[in-house]
């Protein structure tokens, strides 16, 4: 099994919910918009089999706790995957629509009560 055949098997929106509703705080404000900016965009009935297979790895990634830096790690468990999520929005820019990022702002509202750190405008 390859890396991300491992990190696409690890992906199912119940363990997104879970990792990012016990993590959320720790995780930071950037990561969680990250996260939800492609979980969204995955959502999308236009986006292609690509994107979603891209979409599907960074946040399989994301969800498993055993990556290049341990999640629990102090200060930097993070940094590896906010790497890999901003990489996945890069490549899927375009099905980031008005709509995801609606989506996106409200999660983040309810969960840090004010606007997204950084959007992708």
């Amino acid at each position: 099994m390859t890396d991300i055949d491992e990190y696409q098997h690890a992906y199912t929106e119940d363990s997104f919910w879970e990792k990012l509703g016990r993590f959320a705080k720790s995780a930071g404000k950037e990561v969680v918009e990250k996260a939800l900016l492609l979980f969204y965009a995955g959502q999308e009935e236009k986006a292609p089999a690509w994107a979603k297979t891209t979409i599907v790895a960074a946040l399989g990634y994301f969800i498993m706790p055993l990556d290049a830096i341990a999640d629990l790690t102090p200060a930097v468990g993070y940094a590896d995957d906010l790497g890999v999520l901003v990489l996945a929005l890069a490549a899927v820019a375009t099905y980031i629509n008005d709509s995801v990022r609606e989506k996106t702002a409200l999660k983040m509202r309810d969960w840090f009560g004010e606007e997204p750190a950084d959007s992708l405008e």
